[in-house]
């Protein structure tokens, strides 16, 4: 057996830099009025020692915990099989890692879920949240206001109960790029021009499908199926299209994924992509994008930045912003459109 090495004391370090201990707390715990001399002695003793603050005592005395909770309002089932999810967390935590921040990632599944991350938020154990993926009747940002903690959310919101009006927000130009989409589609010619949208009590399947119509003006509603945002959901709507309007020519998906269904299903049916029908989708995610038959033309936007400009504007503070944040997006031409 290993004999337990005792854990360097903060008395410890004050006795190695000759400092009192008081000053050491000042210094470890961020704050003013230590001459830079002294300053950088205590940390010279706290790298000899390997001295770790006590978070729990640290948090007592600065009340602030260096942990963010990121809130994905969807089934653990949906966020670890889109990797939308993954790009977002990954600039997400790219940002708090270089902040010393911990992330605590807390999904919903159903109402119960709603009401444990209500009380997580409330109980004073992080120093704010970053949400995204939230539907339409969400109780999350009436819980979160109640929590009364600084909140950066994913996406436009689109709740209707007065809290919306000083959310601050990061988005994509989700409806210039379906704009830009359809005037992609129109321009090689395309006539009979459909639409599968996302899961549509969602701002950003809405957008999309308001840019679909800034374009195609009165479009024949057989021309628009709701998906999504699922393979799976892709594959439904794009059978559904191919019995509704078999002489549809062009698709634009509301996101990869929902694209990459669609495509499987003009396969079955003997359709070529792009000769018979041309597909776009939305997102950019390379590792569908790239490697769908044929690849994927696509609206890019930029998912891993959105993650980090959320965390940074919640770690140093909203500032001048005092509702959204829009990023733009970009058409990427491969070989489906």
């Amino acid at each position: 057996m290993s004999e337990t090495v005792p854990r360097p004391t903060l008395e410890a370090v004050a006795a190695r830099a000759g400092v009192s201990r008081a000053t050491v707390s000042r210094v470890v715990n961020g704050g003013d009025g230590v001459r830079e001399p002294l300053v950088e002695r205590v940390r010279r003793a706290v790298e000899e020692l390997g001295y770790v603050p006590n978070q729990a005592a640290r948090s007592l005395v600065t009340r602030r915990h260096d942990a963010i909770a990121v809130v994905v309002a969807e089934p653990e089932t949906r966020v670890f099989a889109d990797p939308f999810f993954a790009l977002q967390l990954r600039g997400i935590s790219k940002e708090l890692t270089a902040h010393d921040n911990q992330l605590v990632l807390l999904l919903t599944e159903g109402r119960d879920d709603h009401a444990r991350v209500g009380r997580y938020l409330a109980g004073g154990h992080v120093d704010g949240a970053l949400v995204f993926s939230l539907h339409l009747d969400d109780p999350l940002p009436g819980l979160i206001q109640r929590a009364g903690i600084p909140t950066v959310f994913g996406g436009r919101p689109g709740w209707s109960d007065g809290t919306g009006e000083d959310v601050v927000y990061v988005d994509s130009d989700n409806r210039g790029g379906a704009r830009d989409a359809v005037r992609h589609l129109v321009g090689l010619g395309r006539t009979r021009v459909a639409h599968i949208t996302g899961a549509l009590d969602q701002t950003s399947a809405v957008d999309r499908l308001e840019g679909f119509r800034d374009v195609m003006g009165d479009v024949d509603p057989r021309l628009v199926v709701e998906g999504d945002f699922t393979p799976a959901g892709g594959e439904r709507a794009m059978r559904a299209l191919l019995d509704r309007c078999p002489d549809v020519d062009a698709v634009f998906a509301a996101n990869d994924l929902t694209a990459s269904g669609a495509l499987r299903v003009l396969r079955e049916h003997g359709r070529r992509v792009p000769d018979d029908v041309a597909v776009i989708g939305f997102d950019d995610m390379l590792p569908i994008a790239e490697q769908t038959d044929p690849p994927l033309t696509t609206i890019r936007q930029d998912i891993e930045e959105m993650g980090r400009l959320m965390a940074r504007l919640l770690l140093k503070g909203a500032g001048d912003v005092r509702s959204g944040v829009v990023l733009p997006t970009t058409l990427v031409r491969r070989a489906s459109a």
